[in-house]
């Protein structure tokens, strides 16, 4: 008996030569996020490292309310974890998704336990069309602005 009741994967992100001009970050590759009908929530989270070699982060726990977006986050600070040398750590304080210009916004917050930098980092996303893919892309926004290297 199969327990996945919803998968979701976002498209990869086609590599384009724009890409090379960029200031170096971690970049999504895909997400999946299964629920169970018992209300388990398993996510991974791929990412690129900043020398293009793909990361794979992951957590499980129980969908609740907003407890999918918070699993997915914390799966995306996992893969970020295994993406750098530095020694940022993060930590998730919350998240959340609040209704701004007639659109759904996810905002996190972070706390960054070691490594320079501030304290609190906050990162916010579009959650059109995929609220989870938002989550990812907020954590994405909140930390690289840390650990983004800039261009030589």
């Amino acid at each position: 008996m199969a327990t996945t009741a919803a998968v979701y994967e976002s498209n990869p992100i086609p590599s384009t030569a724009s890409r090379e001009r960029d200031t170096p970050r971690i970049r999504l590759l895909a997400l999946r996020a299964h629920r169970s009908p018992a209300g388990l929530c398993r996510a991974e989270v791929e990412l690129e490292r900043l020398d293009g070699t793909p990361v794979v982060g992951s957590r499980d726990g129980r969908a609740i309310a907003i407890g999918d977006l918070r699993i997915v986050a914390e799966a995306t600070i996992d893969a970020i974890h295994r993406a750098t040398t530095t020694d940022h750590r993060f930590e998730l304080l919350g998240v959340k998704t609040v209704r701004a210009f007639d659109e759904n916004v996810v905002l996190v917050q972070l706390s960054l336990v070691r490594g320079a930098g501030p304290a609190r980092l906050v990162g916010a996303a579009l959650g059109v069309p995929d609220c989870t893919r938002a989550a990812v892309l907020a954590v994405l926004n909140a930390t690289n602005r840390v650990l983004a290297v800039p261009p030589a």
